[in-house]
Parts: structure tokens; C-alpha cells; sequence
């Protein structure tokens, strides 16, 4: 059996015969290769691979140059290495090396080492080494690229679904607006974020819009019709401008403002909403292929989420104009005929008191319980109106906007005022007339609030009134029990009722 071979003796570290070799220029590329992608930061990473093809070709400057830094991702500009002694012109033009740069099928670049320091040319082993690195280098880019776009597409998706959110949870129609140009303004990175609308004439018109710089000037702005951008924005297609001054298709007044943009459709179902314009400021970078296709589908997206809040804030609108008409309806079909019939039954009994003689004190309180009772008919009536009227609308009906005169002073007041009308006020008052009415209506109201102790207003409108001329007229009625003196209807009367009475009368045909 033989024996097994003695162990080697350990070296000696100072026998130079025994040191270890210095490290040639594979191990140092291989460390090279190992650290791409250790830092996360595509900057750093394309930095690492200038300095190790500096350090392993000897060269005096070296930089990896972006020659499309339109298609590149955020932060992946040129990256430059230089050493201490930068390179002569005679060195520059005998010594130099170009390796391309390719993402994928894409040149990105290339990777350009300068001035040997040996003073000689560049060996075929060097080329071979950058070239190892500038392959390295595309795969950090192409990697970064896939990483951005992820984080873009989740932003983007993420912003998409807020908005949505945001336009279900019932806001206004020009809330919901400017969400949408807001988030997408930030989204984009863009210099503003403006909504456009069709006009009846044919073009277009920016009726919101969302910048952190002046907005004025933006707003009310047009594409005139006739424009060779606005036949692709109303048929639904995207538009994409590299530089919002210079490009022959813009024409409005504030291009001059704006570098590149996109102008995206918001349309849904076949139904043109308006338009999304992402401008950024001049001399911004382009957008690339992603953000333009990121943008249209939030546009989309945004589109549908306001078709689908219409929709909703449409039956919930239903919904309350058929609660209120069911109320009317009960009101009408209840209440008003019970107080009717109570308030014939009470003058049957007023007149039977009259007829036997009874007590005078008792004929003349149901009087004043027949007056009630028609004066609550007249309210009731007038609440049915007031009921019958769309909410969120302006009103059209003079009485409408006697309405909404008086449920604006209640906001004042704390109460709401009493309201009567007398005939047909909506058909004989003529609009000058109607117009000055409300004028007076609106002043006697003003004044009633800036009186204390103010806790009853009522508003009188009689249109069968005949003036002293004999003429017919309108008279409007406003009394309310803050500070004053005894009004003229009290006096004589047992308990005289403290107040202001403001009386306003007009013929009803105004003469020219």
C-alpha cells in the first residue's frame, strides 16, 4: 500500500519566488461584471462601469454617451468618467476607442474611451474588455428601463383608481373635472393639466385647468374651428407634440407657453367628453413611448369613471325629484284637502254663530282660525311648489326665484320665511315688472337680517291687487317682528303687533 504524498509546506509570504501574481485583467473584469446591478441606483451603476473600463484599458478619459436620450428612462442621462490628466489632441486622435451601447435592439449609445496613458493605441484585448462592459452596461439600462416602466404603469394605475374613487363619492361636475386634470398633472410631470370641451361653434375650449404656475389665460382659451389639430381631437385621437411653440398645428394663444405635450380623448362609449392636455414647460424632455401610452389609458380610464359618476349623481337626482313629488303628492292630497275641509267646517260654524247671536268674542276667534287655516294653505302650497322644483337647477318660474330669494336670506336668518302668493303671479307679472319686484324683495330681505331679534319674516305677493288709479297691480308684502315700531295693521288692536312692514306696488303694464 503506498503511501499518501506529504502536504506541500505552507509558503513563505516573504519569499518573492512563492507571492501571489498580480491580478490580470480577467479577474478585474469579472469583479467588474459581478457588481453591475449591486447598486439599485441605474446612475451609480452606469458610473461603476466607466471607472473599470478607465481602469482596465489605462485610459485617460472615459465617458458612455446617450445619442437618443429621447427613448432613455428618468435619470439615465450621459454618465462621464474623467481621470486626473485629461488627454491631448494628439492623444484624442490616434488614441480612441467607440464601443456601441445596445438596449435590446436599440443603441442607446456607446462607451468611448480617450488617450492611452502608455501613449500607445488601444490593443485588441482592450476592445474586447469594453466591449464585455458596454454589453453589461445595456443590460442595466434595459433592466432599469422594465423597473421605471413598472413603477410608471403602478403610478399611473394607482392614480387611475383614485380618480375613479374620487368622481363616485359625488362631486360637482367641475370638481370631478379638475381631479382629473390635476392627477394627471402630476402624474405626467407635466406644466398643466387642462381639460378641453367642444363649443357650439365647432372648436374647442379649456374650461379647467391645473398648474402650479399663473392659470390665468389658460381658461376660456380656443382652438378655433377649422384647425388641423382639433379634426384629430374630435374624432377621438390622441395628438403627441414635441414642442407646443414651434409645431404649425397649435394655434392657440398660450402655445408659446408649452414644450412638449400630449392632448388625449376622455371618451367613453362611443361619447366625447373633452380633451386631457398634459403641456411641460419648453424645453422640458420629451415624453417617451411609455408615458404617452400610460396617459391614454389613464385617459380612458377617467373618461368612463366621469360617464359612470354622471350616471350615478342622474339617479340619485331621480331619486330625490321622486321623493319629492311623493311628498308633494301627500301634501297636496292630505294635508291641503284636511285644512280645507277644516277650514269649511270653521266658517259653517262662523256663520251659525253670527246667525244665533252668540258670543262675538267666539265669532271673531274662528275668524282668525279661518284666517290661519288659509294662510297655512298657502304655505303648504307654496312648500309644494318649492318642492316641484329641481334643486340643483336655477329657477326659471318667477316664483322660483322668489324662492330662492328667500331661501337664501334663511341662511341668514336661521328661519325660513313665510311665503304667499295671490293669482297668477307667473303669468300677468311681466319680466320688467318681475325683475324690479325681486329687486325690492331682495333689499326689504337685507334689511329684515340686519335687524336683531328677527324671529319671523313673511313675504306677501298679490298680482289681482288694484292700484288707487284703478289700474290692475302687483303689490309685494314683506313684514318681519325685529326692532320696530307698531305696524299699521296692528294699530287699534288689542295686542298691536311690533315689526317692520315694507310695501311695494307696481301697474302691471310698464310703459315704454
Amino acid at each position: 500500500m503506498s503511501e499518501a504524498p506529504e502536504p506541500p509546506e505552507p509558503a513563505d509570504p516573504a519569499d518573492p519566488a512563492e507571492a501571489s501574481t498580480p491580478r490580470g485583467p480577467l479577474p478585474r473584469l469579472l469583479e467588474a461584471v459581478l457588481g453591475v446591478g449591486v447598486d439599485p441606483e441605474l446612475r451609480a451603476t452606469l458610473q461603476h462601469i466607466v471607472d473599470t473600463a478607465a481602469e482596465l484599458t489605462d485610459a485617460r478619459h472615459a465617458a458612455l454617451e446617450a445619442t437618443d436620450p429621447v427613448h432613455g428612462t428618468a435619470g439615465d442621462g450621459p454618465t462621464e468618467f474623467r481621470a486626473p490628466e485629461p488627454p491631448t489632441a494628439g492623444q484624442a486622435a490616434h488614441s480612441r476607442l467607440d464601443v456601441p451601447v445596445r438596449v435590446r435592439d436599440d443603441t442607446y449609445g456607446s462607451l468611448r474611451l480617450t488617450g492611452k496613458r502608455a501613449d500607445g493605441d488601444f490593443t485588441a484585448e482592450d476592445e474586447q474588455l469594453v466591449r464585455v462592459l458596454a454589453t453589461q452596461a445595456g443590460i442595466a439600462i434595459g433592466n432599469a428601463r422594465l423597473h421605471e416602466t413598472a413603477r410608471q404603469r403602478e403610478r399611473w394605475i394607482e392614480g387611475a383608481a383614485a380618480v375613479t374613487t374620487a368622481l363616485l363619492t359625488g362631486e360637482t361636475a367641475a370638481d370631478a373635472l379638475m381631479t382629473v386634470a390635476e392627477r394627471a398633472r402630476m402624474l405626467a410631470d407635466a406644466s398643466a393639466g387642462v381639460i378641453l370641451q367642444p363649443t357650439d361653434e365647432g372648436g374647442m375650449e379649456i374650461v379647467t385647468a391645473s398648474t402650479p404656475d399663473d392659470p390665468r389665460g389658460l381658461v376660456g382659451t380656443t382652438i378655433a374651428p377649422g384647425s388641423a389639430v382639433l379634426e384629430q381631437l374630435l374624432g377621438g385621437e390622441p395628438v403627441f407634440v414635441d414642442d407646443s411653440a414651434t409645431d404649425p398645428r397649435m394655434t392657440t394663444q398660450v402655445r408659446h407657453r408649452f414644450g412638449p405635450s400630449m392632448l388625449l380623448p376622455l371618451q367613453a362609449g362611443g361619447r366625447l367628453i373633452g380633451t386631457l392636455a398634459l403641456p411641460r414647460r419648453r424645453g422640458d424632455r420629451p415624453y417617451t413611448s411609455v408615458e404617452q401610452l400610460l396617459a391614454t389609458q389613464f385617459a380612458s380610464q377617467a373618461a368612463l369613471a366621469l360617464v359612470l359618476a354622471d350616471a350615478q349623481q342622474r339617479r340619485e337626482r331621480l331619486a330625490v325629484f321622486e321623493d319629492r313629488d311623493r311628498i308633494a303628492r301627500d301634501l297636496h292630497d292630505l294635508v291641503v284637502q284636511r285644512l280645507f275641509a277644516t277650514g269649511m267646517m270653521l266658517e259653517s260654524t262662523q256663520r251659525r254663530t253670527a246667525d244665533e247671536e252668540q258670543d262675538p268674542e267666539v265669532h271673531a276667534m274662528l275668524g282668525r282660525a279661518v284666517e290661519e287655516l288659509r294662510s297655512t294653505v298657502q304655505e303648504v302650497r307654496t312648500a309644494i311648489f318649492a318642492l316641484q322644483q329641481p334643486p340643483a337647477d336655477a329657477p326659471t318660474t318667477f316664483r322660483g326665484k322668489v324662492l330662492r330669494e328667500t331661501a337664501g336670506a334663511a341662511a341668514a336668518l336661521g328661519f325660513q320665511p313665510s311665503v304667499q302668493f295671490t293669482g297668477p303671479v307667473d303669468a300677468r307679472l311681466p319680466a320688467p315688472v318681475a325683475t324690479r319686484l325681486l329687486t325690492a324683495l331682495r333689499a326689504a330681505l337685507a334689511a329684515a337680517t340686519r335687524r336683531s331679534g328677527t324671529t319671523r319674516v313673511t313675504v306677501s305677493i298679490d298680482a289681482t291687487t288694484t292700484l288707487p288709479d284703478g289700474r290692475p297691480g302687483v303689490r309685494l308684502t314683506v313684514f318681519d317682528d325685529g326692532e320696530g315700531k307698531p305696524t299699521a295693521e296692528a294699530e287699534g288692536n288689542e295686542e298691536p303687533e311690533t315689526g317692520t312692514t315694507m310695501t311695494w306696488q307696481s301697474p302691471l303694464q310698464t310703459h315704454p
